[in-house]
């Protein structure tokens, strides 16, 4: 018995509200998955917070056909889709993907939306190389807290040249005027 027109309505509401979470969306083709194997991408990829949602292209066309930031992925929607909704660890979620990918050896990446853009698999690939999310904050609070360091040891360093130079001053005087008599005493 197929889907009532009530039905399709809610999976389509539903569809939007998750891609209003998301920050990126992937399309991929399953065909040949059993249950099994998508219950382990779907628990892979909720340890990156992403969702695997398996839902009829036609449902998801309607779900983006008035959203400009999502209507790339209508390029993507052919044969047997599924969309991988990633909310915030990009690179994780993708690598989570590669991986069973590469265990499975059944899916193939058709492509991305992200920020209404479309992205080819090697865009994808690029966003696995970027920091995560805490490496970039660790970055800079490493980069803020490098500064004050710095400043405290230039700080501490003025008063160490300082005395150097002062203490060199009678040593370069006396050298200077030992210099001085040892020339009148050759010329004399």
């Amino acid at each position: 018995m197929g889907r009532t027109l009530e039905n399709k309505k809610e999976i389509v509401a539903e569809l939007q509200e998750l891609l209003k979470e998301a920050q990126l969306a992937m399309v991929i083709d399953f065909k040949g998955l059993s249950v099994a194997q998508i219950s382990d991408l779907r628990n892979r990829l909720r340890e990156k917070g992403a969702i695997c949602k398996v839902t009829k292209n036609t449902l998801m066309r309607i779900a983006v056909e008035n959203d400009e930031n999502w209507q790339p992925m209508t390029q993507f929607l052919k044969d047997s889709s599924a969309f991988l909704l990633v909310q915030d660890d990009l690179g994780g979620a993708i690598k989570a993907y590669k991986a069973f990918q590469k265990d499975t050896k059944k899916t193939e990446l058709r492509g991305g939306v992200m920020e209404g853009r479309a992205l080819t698999t090697a865009d994808l690939e690029a966003i696995t190389e970027l920091p995560t999310k805490e490496e970039l904050i660790a970055r800079i609070a490493g980069a803020i807290n490098a500064v004050p360091t710095k400043l405290a040891v230039g700080t501490n360093a003025v008063p160490k040249k300082l005395a150097v130079g002062i203490k060199e001053v009678p040593s370069s005087l006396v050298r200077a005027i030992k210099a001085v008599s040892e020339k009148d005493q050759d010329a004399a």
